[in-house]
């Protein structure tokens, strides 16, 4: 969750130097990324599985116990994991009310295969804290006291930020996974 709120703040910066502050709202693709492993064993008292990717490399994975078809894997077989994030940032208008929302949901595969979606979504509300005008950076606060400062490539952009300015940040993160039988 901690990267994840670092790639949020990070693609705050990407807003600003994607074009004026003064739009009023800003989508920032994210990450998409697919990995496919094979299950070279799997221990069904501990719900372990230990894979292989295609570069050859093991790793072990504990299945938690919303994973329902745990039982119906295989050696041999291929799991297939796609992600995705995506970020939008909106600034907000003065004396609007600061969010901090968490959403998330869960869905399983009803096919042939075990297979699944998960999903998370949050708000926050951030403060711009600080401007430093020599190193063309600025500091923004969530909650909790998070803090995370940047460099603001749009020096044009980085001119209309004042402190005290307010930005609600909305992050989605999806995984799709599917299982091929082995051959």
């Amino acid at each position: 969750m901690k990267t994840l709120k670092t790639m949020a703040l990070a693609g705050l910066v990407l807003v600003l130097a994607g074009g004026p502050v003064s739009a009023q709202t800003k989508t920032i693709p994210g990450e998409m990324a697919t990995v496919t492993v094979t299950i070279e064993a799997i221990e069904p008292a501990t719900r372990t599985l230990t894979v292989k990717n295609d570069k050859g490399l093991y790793e072990t994975i504990q299945a938690p116990p919303e994973v329902k078809r745990f039982s119906e894997l295989k050696v041999g077989d291929k799991i297939t994991a796609r992600y995705y994030d995506n970020l939008v940032v909106r600034m907000k208008k003065p004396g609007e009310a600061a969010v901090d929302v968490d959403s998330a949901a869960l869905t399983r595969g009803e096919g042939q295969r075990p297979a699944g979606t998960a999903a998370t979504q949050r708000t926050i509300t951030v403060t711009i804290t600080n401007i430093d005008p020599k190193a063309t950076s600025v500091t923004v606060k969530g909650p909790n006291g998070y803090t995370y400062s940047r460099r603001v490539a749009d020096k044009k952009a980085f001119a209309l930020l004042k402190v005290g300015d307010q930005l609600d940040m909305t992050w989605t993160e999806a995984m799709l996974i599917s299982v091929e039988s082995a051959k």
